[in-house]
């Protein structure tokens, strides 16, 4: 049988990483291979951190130029899909660990976990996640995985926003979109006609 461009490649079963899938309400449906739920818009849960230092700085990774979404684009601390029967706080700790190389970090939830979609048809993937970010501060080195990202930077808020003002485009859509719905960063708050438009991966 013919396979579309859209449909994901075939891994087998034992060797594909595997996702816990939910109802959009939270309502658990089982284990289903990662390419499925991402080609299926199957529900599935994630998490956000956002690293600071003492100084209210936010430490950003550049996404690895070979990451199938949005590569080379700057991103939020970490982030990681969860594994099964991991609660969102273990998952948070984990991807501090594995991306940035720092653990025993004290993280702080930022609201309660929310449904975030992100439609991208060119590569076939309908990522639906169940959301929960946290805060957590942190003035040690960072040890990032190469594998996983680029590069780090700090950056100071107001510069950080007059740099999304004028560059919104070298940011993923995600973490637009949650220093606005998180209120991370005021100044974002306070243009009438906010720089930028949520939306895929250019």
């Amino acid at each position: 049988m013919a396979t579309s461009k859209a449909d994901p490649p075939v891994v087998p079963a034992s060797e594909e990483e595997m996702f816990e899938t939910f109802t959009e309400a939270g309502e658990p449906t089982g284990l289903v291979p990662r390419s499925v739920v991402h080609a299926r818009g199957l529900w599935h849960r994630s998490v956000h951190v956002f690293l600071f230092d003492t100084g209210g700085c936010l430490h950003l990774q550049r996404r690895a130029s070979d990451k199938d979404v949005c590569p080379g684009l700057w991103d939020l601390s970490a982030a990681e899909h969860l594994q099964p029967g991991e609660s969102y706080a273990d998952g948070a700790a984990r991807g501090l660990a594995e991306e940035l190389g720092i653990r025993g970090v004290d993280l702080e939830p930022l609201g309660t976990p929310f449904t975030a979609r992100l439609e991208l048809p060119g590569l076939g993937i309908r990522d639906y996640e169940l959301q929960q970010s946290f805060r957590a501060v942190w003035d040690g080195p960072l040890r990032p995985d190469p594998i996983e990202v680029a590069e780090v930077q700090t950056a100071e808020l107001d510069a950080l926003a007059r740099w999304i003002r004028g560059a919104p485009a070298d940011f993923t859509p995600w973490f637009l979109r949650d220093l606005t719905r998180l209120g991370l960063l005021p100044r974002l708050h306070s243009w009438e006609n906010p720089p930028f438009a949520v939306g895929p991966c250019p």
